[in-house]
């Protein structure tokens, strides 16, 4: 009777509604766009990746084509992933537009860079000059920036009039002029595209919604004074807890943290299912969380034996695997929270 019993209480169980969604209707995202997310952040870690490099390497040892197969192959792996879901119009013309502006502008960097570059480079060691280390600052600058706000926003005008404000002349001056052309090129370009491309995106699209309404299983002690751009919404009955977090790379700073202090998460955006992340770990590394799958993973380029693992994780088992990434002392990327 007890086996009996049992069988139709998971059979109940397994047949019950889903639970409807706590976060407002207005707060509610798609869950294909966690996958949909990532080939756009791709174009935040590329970006960051050539930063780090050209710290003490110069830009024409950068694999610009490297980056460009990486980022239209994770297209095509979260395109199959979300076959089965309503195509999501808008958000793939995005992928498609940045991706075919990103291919044009590393096509022609890498073939600038392949030959003007290396034979500036011949003249004067890279980074002894002034316009090498702006740009290595700027890079760094613009990685900084778009974590948090669309490229676009970035002012290209303010290191354009820096790089002409420097002396002119000194040592290495083939390379001092060579850099100059090429990085007054670069950023005058992007300025008029990013002034373009704001324009036609706030008609468009209008502002984003700068939060993401998240259900916790319970609020940790110290969590609402440690971080205080968590706002809580309303405290439930069953002592679950809607809380609204920050978007974007700012919403990674607040799940980790919330994970690391005991709580789980229970729907984010009003999601229930999966929901996507990456990290940077050891070459070979396999999550040991039960539920969680790997999509696809890219070796990083410029840095041997290091690689972005891409994890479809439930919802209910995400607290689980960022705790998994911080014991092991792993690098939690982002948390595409739709």
């Amino acid at each position: 009777m007890r086996i009996r019993a049992a069988l139709a209480l998971a059979v109940a169980l397994a047949t019950a509604a889903p639970a409807q969604p706590i976060a407002p209707e207005a707060e509610r995202r798609h869950e294909e766009q966690t996958y949909l997310t990532f080939p756009e952040w791709y174009l935040v870690y590329s970006p960051a990746e050539y930063a780090q490099f050209v710290k003490d390497r110069p830009p024409s040892e950068f694999p610009f084509f490297g980056h460009l197969r990486q980022f239209w192959s994770s297209y095509r792996h979260v395109h199959r992933a979300t076959s089965d879901r309503p195509f999501n119009t808008e958000y793939h013309v995005m992928i498609v537009v940045i991706g075919v502006s990103t291919t044009v502008e590393y096509a022609l960097r890498s073939a600038y860079e392949s030959v003007f570059g290396r034979l500036s480079e011949l003249t004067a060691p890279y980074g002894t000059t002034a316009e090498d280390r702006l740009a290595a600052r700027v890079a760094q600058d613009y990685v900084d920036f778009i974590r948090d706000r669309p490229w676009y926003e970035f002012d290209f005008v303010a290191p354009l009039r820096e790089l002409w404000a420097g002396p002119a002349l000194g040592s290495g001056l083939v390379r001092k002029w060579e850099r100059r052309y090429a990085l007054t090129t670069e950023w005058a370009v992007k300025a008029g595209y990013a002034w373009l491309l704001g324009q036609g995106t706030a008609a468009t699209y209008g502002a984003e919604t700068p939060t993401t309404a998240v259900l916790l299983d319970r609020m940790p002690d110290g969590a609402e004074s440690e971080l205080p751009r968590m706002a809580v919404r309303e405290r439930l009955a069953d002592g679950t807890v809607l809380v609204t977090l920050p978007r974007y790379d700012d919403f990674k700073d607040h799940a980790a943290p919330l994970a690391a202090r005991g709580a789980g998460f229970v729907e984010i955006a009003g999601n229930r299912g999966v929901i996507l992340l990456s990290a940077v770990v050891p070459s070979g590394w396999v999550s040991p969380v039960p539920g969680s799958r790997l999509l696809f993973e890219q070796p990083l380029l410029t840095q041997g034996g290091r690689q972005r693992v891409v994890l479809v994780v439930p919802v209910a088992r995400l607290a689980d695997t960022l705790r998994v990434l911080r014991e092991g002392g792993h690098e939690l990327e982002h948390v595409y929270d739709y």
